[in-house]
């Protein structure tokens, strides 16, 4: 099976992306401020596709620049902005061709690391709509059309539930200012 769908969530991913973010702190250095586990493999109980995403906040994206070479040299494809303006992108794959990780870098404290990092926290503490994203995953699943329409196919759901969680950290933040 491609490791483009997803399947059940693996306790496994949280000790990979630790190790990863250790090699991939080395290769930025003092350049990566935080790094994050993001993504769907990041929030426990649903289903996800097995790769790992990271969100590294960095001092600027021209040193991140400057350090892509020792990203590329453990392994990962530098893919500059990808269609994200203000990120730097990244991927890793296995011997056998198989995606296994996934690196978004922004500047710290950026509105896009924000918005990453308010939809996986909703999620982690709202169960109730981390199923809802997981069931339609599934749904959109058993009738495959393939990646894009699969992406497509979210992109509704994954914009509320944004738009949830940008609301909820701002009065989390409002109501908690020690964070």
């Amino acid at each position: 099976m491609s490791n483009a769908v997803p399947v059940p969530h693996r306790r496994e991913w949280v000790q990979d992306f630790q190790r990863e973010s250790e090699i991939v702190r080395m290769a930025l250095g003092p350049e990566a401020v935080a790094l994050h586990h993001i993504g769907s493999t990041a929030i426990a109980d649903i289903f996800a596709k097995p790769i790992i995403d990271i969100l590294v906040e960095a001092t600027s994206l021209e040193k991140i620049d400057a350090r892509s070479h020792a990203l590329q040299g453990a392994g990962y494809e530098a893919k500059g902005e990808y269609g994200i303006s203000g990120r730097r992108y990244f991927r890793k794959s296995d011997d056998a061709g198989r995606r296994t990780h996934h690196l978004h870098v922004f500047v710290w404290g950026s509105d896009e690391a924000q918005r990453h990092l308010a939809f996986r926290d909703y999620l982690r503490t709202h169960s109730e709509r981390a199923a809802d994203y997981s069931a339609l995953k599934m749904r959109i699943v058993g009738e495959w059309r393939g990646t894009d329409d699969y992406i497509a196919r979210k992109d509704g759901l994954v914009k509320a539930i944004e738009g949830e969680a940008l609301v909820w950290m701002r009065h989390r933040a409002r109501h908690d200012p020690s964070g």
